[in-house]
């Protein structure tokens, strides 16, 4: 069945139809996988009263030798109509007519929040002495500031028009031999996604929003993200949460969120060194890639960290990292970040017992130490296993942990 919109807000049924994009590379063998995992945790959890219904709709390599487009028109049609879908790495291949395959989707679709939950699972392999600390769930602004895509080449014509017409127009002197570049930030872009922030802070028990810019050199678009956030904050849930210039002054107003900011670059140390003291991250597009990558490595990497893209009333989730060819058909690939994102589609749909499940059930899994050649070259003693016997050994252990 499909999947409605109430208010803004996804109703899911007990036998929903979720669109799977397998993937280029490696999506041959981790998305199946992911598959057999999340199919058993939903009938553990609730014995055959919900099932989810897979629709394979096709982008990408696949895209393009059954469909002969790499982003086909009914894939589009397709994604809209279900609301929530699940994807697996994607190429770009050259001459495309893309210049990202994941930017299309996200413009396209308008899935303007990129969410990356970026937690330590007990027993993977870290460079942190305390990964345990890393509990943060990052926004990132997923349609505007550089990764907009407006740009021109160096000695084009376009480029030599923008030259001349900053001269002209605002006495700006550039290079001749300049790239240029736009970078856009919107209020009503800045502003959605500073609240969807806040609602899932709201939603999720969470204690803190920090608004991660850099205001102080690029004032008109990084700063005013800054105050855009602090705005929505105020008018919009001013009654939930409390700034940090508040808090010194009055003291902590219980049961409320505190909200304050960073600088990007002074972000980027203090997840290493204050690591705990963070909590929900929002911050524009370029910012999120570094730092999700960045606080991805604190915890053991992009193998394993998920990541899923919201929109209004729409949701596409996948798995962080790239399409590694060379391992595709191998049996060797690590399938836990596509399945963890597979995790996170089950909680935003309130499937909240299946999606425990999966993840005690990998954790339990990392724990023996029967994991993928990725994690076992860095683990002590650890048992090297296929991506299928990694699938049934997370298969069994689901089995094993208690639903009560």
């Amino acid at each position: 069945m499909r999947i409605g919109v109430k208010d803004g807000e996804v109703v899911v049924p007990d036998d929903p139809t979720i669109p799977f994009i397998e993937g280029d590379g490696i999506g041959v063998d981790i998305t199946p996988a992911m598959r057999g995992i999340v199919d058993a945790a939903v009938e553990k959890a609730y014995n055959g009263r919900r099932r989810i219904e897979w629709l394979e709709v096709y982008a990408g390599e696949k895209g393009k030798k059954i469909k002969g487009k790499i982003l086909p028109d009914e894939t589009i049609d397709a994604l809209r109509e279900y609301k929530i879908s699940i994807k697996g790495p994607l190429t770009t291949p050259i001459g495309s007519g893309f210049r990202s395959l994941n930017v299309a989707l996200r413009q396209i679709l308008d899935l303007y929040a990129c969410i990356r939950p970026v937690y330590w699972m007990e027993g993977v392999p870290s460079p942190m002495k305390h990964p345990e600390k890393m509990d943060m769930v990052i926004f990132r602004e997923a349609t505007e500031d550089v990764y907009s895509g407006i740009e021109w080449k160096k000695g084009s014509k376009e480029s030599k028009k923008m030259v001349y017409f900053l001269r002209r127009e605002f006495g700006i002197e550039l290079r001749e031999d300049s790239g240029i570049g736009l970078k856009l930030m919107s209020e009503f872009a800045s502003k959605r996604l500073v609240r969807k922030a806040i609602q899932y802070a709201l939603r999720n028990g969470r204690r803190k929003i920090t608004l991660v810019h850099k205001g102080n050199i690029m004032k008109f678009t990084e700063g005013a993200f800054r105050e855009w956030g602090y705005e929505v904050a105020r008018e919009e849930f001013g009654d939930k949460i409390i700034t940090e210039d508040e808090l010194k002054r009055n003291g902590f107003s219980e049961g409320k969120i505190l909200i304050g900011d960073r600088l990007a670059d002074n972000m980027l140390q203090q997840m290493l060194t204050r690591t705990d003291e963070y909590d929900v991250l929002a911050m524009p597009n370029l910012n999120g890639d570094y730092l999700a990558d960045a606080a991805s490595g604190q915890v053991g990497g992009l193998g394993i960290v998920p990541s899923g893209n919201l929109g209004d009333g729409m949701m596409m989730f996948e798995a962080t990292h790239g399409s590694a060819p060379k391992y595709a058909g191998l049996d060797m690939a690590n399938p836990i970040a596509i399945t963890l994102a597979a995790r996170l589609m089950l909680e935003h749909m309130e499937w909240d017992e299946a999606a425990r499940l999966i993840y005690e059930g990998i954790v339990m899994t990392i724990k023996r130490k029967t994991v993928t050649h990725d994690l076992e070259r860095q683990m002590t003693g650890a048992e090297k296993v296929g991506t299928s016997e990694f699938t049934n050994i997370v298969i069994r252990n689901i089995e094993e942990v208690s639903i009560d």
